[in-house]
């Protein structure tokens, strides 16, 4: 484990947040509870039928659950409760009373719930589900944190101990999971949640923004530089409590020299510790170019612009993977 989840999972621990399970029927989830649970990480609960989910873990022999809640939503005595909530929040959107009633059993729909009605501080699912199948309810209940219109995500790059690029051995990388060509107004959304992402998760106090491209300040004519330029420009006019820049190519971004050459007085250049991508192809190619060329570990991807936490996993984790994963949640909803 790096030395950047040894912290995270320490503050975790500090804080000691509510985070429900969806998915708490698959082996890997609840063998990740059993280690949550164990090393008092989170308060978690797990949705499911009781039943399947005692039989597979003793099978995995998780015989100690104490202190784990097991909710299966369709026994729950707050059923009723979630369904008028859920029907509150979507009739004007044309949905029934009888729907709200069903999608109220799902139980990505149901920990979605938990949390709007104050029982949960965050959800984390994917390890049997779409990434849009655990974003819709989120969108539909949680939505968007105060003043942002769009969700994305962000992967924290844990460096090598004896890199000289980042902010306490971590960068910032967005977006790379979630919107394939973002507009210049997504895109500055993007670059104001990365840098929440930065300060909440990261620990990086002063982040700087960088919002990359193929052109440095000018260097190049083309409108995929424009939408970046145009990006800045409402940056500007928003001004964020955050320094940023752009457009700027990578190495102008992160190396000190080519930084000053390229861009000279900007207050970004040459030190950037969170690096906006301009489109899905470059984010989702450079996280994992740096990932496995540069032997750096990549956490996430972590949903970012939400009220409250939820997090998607990859269908392919590890336990180990969910149990990162929730602690990071737990620092989302600090």
């Amino acid at each position: 484990m790096s030395k950047f989840m040894e912290s995270v999972i320490s503050l975790a621990k500090s804080r000691f947040k509510r985070v429900v399970l969806a998915e708490g029927e698959e082996p890997r989830i609840i063998e990740a509870a059993y280690i949550i649970n164990k090393e008092r990480i989170a308060q978690i609960t797990l949705l499911g039928n009781r039943d399947a989910i005692i039989s597979k873990a003793n099978k995995a022999g998780l015989t100690e659950l104490s202190g784990i809640e097991i909710i299966n939503p369709s026994e729950s005595n707050k059923l009723t409760q979630y369904t008028d909530l859920l029907y509150s929040l979507r009739k004007d959107k044309g949905l029934t009373y009888e729907e709200a009633s069903k999608l109220a059993l799902n139980p990505l729909y149901f920990g979605c719930l938990m949390i709007k009605a104050g029982d949960s501080d965050g959800m984390v699912a994917g390890s049997i589900n779409a990434t849009g199948d655990v974003l819709r309810p989120a969108l539909q209940i949680i939505k968007g944190k105060k003043g942002i219109k769009t969700v994305s995500s962000c992967f924290v790059m844990a460096l090598p101990d004896d890199s000289k690029y980042g902010t306490n051995g971590v960068m910032i990388f967005s977006d790379c999971a979630v919107l394939p060509n973002p507009t210049p107004e997504q895109l500055a959304d993007i670059a104001i949640s990365a840098a929440d992402s930065a300060r909440n998760i990261a620990n990086i106090s002063d982040p700087k923004v960088a919002l990359l491209s193929f052109s440095t300040a000018g260097s190049a004519k083309h409108e995929l530089v424009d939408k970046v330029k145009t990006t800045v420009n409402m940056l500007k006019d928003i001004k964020p409590n955050f320094v940023f820049d752009g457009e700027l190519q990578l190495d102008a971004a992160i190396v000190p020299e080519v930084g000053r050459l390229k861009a000279p007085g900007s207050p970004v250049a040459g030190k950037a510790d969170v690096l906006v991508f301009p489109d899905l192809q470059s984010g989702n190619i450079g996280y994992k170019l740096v990932q496995r060329f540069g032997g750096v570990e990549a956490v996430g991807p972590i949903c970012q612009g939400l009220a409250a936490p939820v997090n998607d996993l990859s269908r392919g984790c590890t336990a180990s993977d969910v149990v990162s994963v929730v602690a990071i949640t737990t620092l989302q909803a600090e």
